[in-house]
């Protein structure tokens, strides 16, 4: 594996209709949006992800934990652990979990700010929440900095 800041990291927002998906160098300390994969009811197009882990050979992935507000897991919690687990067990990726709190809300946020459609049935943005996921992993990183 490379040395951690030249690590590239894959991150995703699972959800039960849409999971985002981003990417980014650990050296930059920022990510991108880079895939929109719709899924029913939790489960994704398994060859679309394929297809992102091939073309972006990831060093690790991390994958979004909706934790509530009071530090408690719930159904969603489980359904992303069950999503990281398959990622790892299907694709021999190393896999680790990133409270996520707020994501979709700060996503949103910045989506509306920006003149963006307020949508977001139809135009998501779990590919910019994964964004923020990824750029929260990179603060833990380097102790908290920048995120």
């Amino acid at each position: 594996m490379p040395e951690p800041a030249s690590r590239c990291v894959m991150a995703f927002d699972f959800g039960t209709r849409r999971i985002g998906v981003a990417v980014g160098q650990e050296l930059l300390g920022s990510g991108q949006p880079v895939a929109l994969i719709p899924a029913r009811d939790g489960i994704p197009d398994w060859q679309q992800i394929e297809s992102l882990l091939e073309e972006w050979h990831p060093d690790l992935v991390v994958v979004g934990l909706p934790l509530n507000m009071d530090d408690t897991e719930n159904d969603m919690c489980a359904r992303a652990r069950k999503f990281g687990k398959r990622l790892h067990g299907r694709y021999h990726v190393p896999v680790e979990m990133v409270d996520e709190r707020l994501t979709s809300f700060q996503a949103k946020g910045e989506v509306m700010a920006a003149g963006g459609s307020r949508d977001f049935g139809r135009h998501g943005v779990d590919d910019r929440a994964a964004v923020l996921i990824l750029e929260t992993w990179f603060g833990q990183q380097s102790g908290g900095a920048g995120a």
